[in-house]
Parts: structure tokens; C-alpha cells; sequence
């Protein structure tokens, strides 16, 4: 069998999941301003539009956040809830299209509040920098690594003084609560429960972490989708799993892709990396069509593995069980 339970040479801390994304489930919860265009687009999902001479009652319309010309001492700022709380691995400021009005610095906090904190329970939280204070150019994406390895499940966007920013992204490794699911059934495979791909044969139209992010796709670029193979062989995907678990269901969802589906898919677990064992046998599949399939007496697995045959796309994998602890 190729592929490996570990992951594959790192092509950086953007290929880890955006744990801000609203599509994920963020959420910007307060700014001291947004007079020119609106704190929720900093995590919207995609590139930042432009259109230009497009003016609003306020101005030149941005897709980004942008407060007023500040005239007194201070700074603007912005609170996120990450969607997934996790240890963040790097942070990614856009300043897309903001030429003439973006900030010449910014900053990045972050905390651990648990439960559902207001915004002056936030406020009052123990914050801590994993971005100092940056200079910023205009209409440029700004990469920072972050490091250690506490867990936050929000995060502080400061600018100096104010302008506009156009994206967050807060890139990381997601790490639940799973303590909520004791004694009940999880999806093992699930982003937001901690899941991720760490190796993939092939992600040529989108990325493999799609099929395991939450809720269904609306269409086929939210799923993952290899090119077209002409050698003989078959793409697949290796999951690691929430936890130590055994799975009792697995599905696999074709939604969306009506002509580029594969034939076939089989899944594998593995325990320790090396033994793997059948989940799922080489099954057909129909497309734009969510299957699903029952496990019996499976060991319990760690990492996962799903090939698809010979090629194409899938638009979610859920494998349900149980966290065994082992």
C-alpha cells in the first residue's frame, strides 16, 4: 500500500485549516469601529472583490473591514471567536485593494475563554501576543508563523491606528473539548473535532481538508477533487483521526459531482501506522449521491485511509463511532 499515516513535507501553515473561517463557524463579535465597510467580511471565505467607482452612501464600497480616519490617541481593533478553537500556527493579515487607507502596523492577540464569554468578558480576558506589532504594506497578504502551543478559542486584531484590512486568516490545529461527547457517538473524522488529512495523493482542484469540514457541500469546489489520472493508479486520502476510536458507519458523499465521481472507493484503518485493516471493501459508488455503510466489529483505528477509484472527487467522508481513549 503507498501512502503513509504521517504527514507529508509541510508546504506551510497555510495548508492547515483557517480557524477564523465564518464558513467554520467564526464569528467577528465586536470592533470599536467599522464605519466604512463591516467587521464580518475579515473571515469571509475566498479572495477579496473589487470593483472599482463603486460608491455607497460611504464611500468606494470594500470587501473588508475599515474604520474612520481616527483622530484621537489610540487604536481600532476587532474580536473573532474561532470557529475551531486550536493552537494556532500562523495568522495571515490581506490588505487587499486597500492602497491609500490601510494600516502601517498591526497586532495579533489571543485567548482561551471557554463557554459563551460576552464581549466585556472578553474584554477583560488573559491575552496574550502570538503576532507583535507588524508593519503592514498596502493591497499585500502578510504571512507570520506563529509558535507555541497553547490553545485559543478567540482571537484580537489590532491595527495602527485605523484603515482597512480585508481578510484574518488564523491557521491551525484544531483542538475540541471532546469531553462533550463521553459516552456518546462522534464523527472521528470530523475537522472541527479535531480531525485532519495529513497526506493526500493529489489536490489539484481543492483541498482534501474540504471532505472532512462541516456540514454539506454547495457545490464542488467545497469538496476535494483530484486531476484526471492517466497512469493506472488511484488517488486516496489518510485522516487522522479525533482520538482513538472505533468506527461503526462510514459515508461517503458525492454531492455535486455528477459526471466527475469516482467509480469506486475502500477505506482502511490503522492503529499504529504500519498494520492496516479493511473498514470498507472496494465498493461501488453512484455520483451526486451520499452513501452510506455499516462497520461491524472493526479494531479501533487512529488514522483512516480512503481511496477512491481510479480518480475524481468526493464531497464529504464521515466515519461515526466511538473514542475508545486508548
Amino acid at each position: 500500500m503507498t501512502g503513509s499515516a504521517e504527514p507529508t513535507e509541510s508546504t506551510g501553515f497555510t495548508a492547515l485549516p483557517d480557524l477564523a473561517l465564518r464558513t467554520l463557524g467564526g464569528s467577528v463579535v465586536a470592533a470599536n469601529d467599522e464605519s466604512f465597510a463591516e467587521r464580518e467580511s475579515l473571515i469571509r471565505p475566498g479572495r477579496p472583490g473589487f470593483m472599482p467607482h463603486t460608491f455607497g452612501a460611504k464611500g468606494q464600497v470594500y470587501d473588508g473591514w475599515e474604520t474612520r480616519r481616527r483622530r484621537e490617541p489610540g487604536h481600532d481593533w476587532a474580536l473573532v471567536r474561532l470557529g475551531m478553537p486550536g493552537v494556532v500556527r500562523g495568522v495571515v493579515i490581506d490588505t487587499a485593494w486597500f492602497k491609500g487607507n490601510y494600516p502601517p502596523y498591526a497586532s495579533v492577540e489571543a485567548a482561551e475563554v471557554e463557554g459563551y464569554p460576552t464581549v466585556a468578558e472578553l474584554e477583560a480576558a488573559d491575552w496574550v501576543e502570538i503576532v507583535p506589532r507588524s508593519g503592514l504594506r498596502g493591497d499585500a497578504e502578510h504571512l507570520f508563523p506563529v509558535s507555541g502551543e497553547r490553545r485559543h478559542t478567540h482571537v484580537r486584531l489590532n491595527m495602527f491606528p485605523d484603515g482597512g484590512i480585508a481578510r484574518l486568516r488564523v491557521h491551525g490545529e484544531v483542538r475540541p473539548d471532546l469531553s462533550l461527547y463521553e459516552g456518546l457517538g462522534l464523527d472521528l473524522a470530523a475537522l472541527e473535532n479535531g480531525a485532519l488529512v495529513t497526506a493526500c495523493s493529489n489536490e489539484f482542484y481543492s483541498s482534501p481538508n474540504n471532505v472532512i469540514s462541516p456540514g454539506l457541500a454547495r457545490h464542488q469546489a467545497e469538496g476535494w477533487e483530484t486531476a484526471r489520472r492517466r497512469d493506472g493508479g488511484n488517488d486516496w486520502l489518510v485522516i487522522r483521526l479525533a482520538g482513538s476510536g472505533v468506527v461503526g458507519l462510514v459515508e461517503i458523499d458525492t454531492t455535486n459531482l455528477v459526471f466527475n465521481a469516482p467509480a469506486e472507493v475502500s477505506v482502511t484503518g490503522t492503529a499504529d501506522g504500519t498494520t492496516w485493516f479493511p473498514l470498507l471493501p472496494r465498493t461501488r459508488l453512484l455520483p451526486d449521491t451520499r452513501h452510506r455503510f455499516r462497520v461491524r466489529d472493526a479494531p479501533s483505528a487512529t488514522y483512516a485511509r480512503v481511496d477512491i477509484y481510479p480518480d475524481g472527487g468526493l464531497a464529504r467522508v464521515r466515519l461515526h463511532g466511538f473514542l475508545t481513549g486508548g
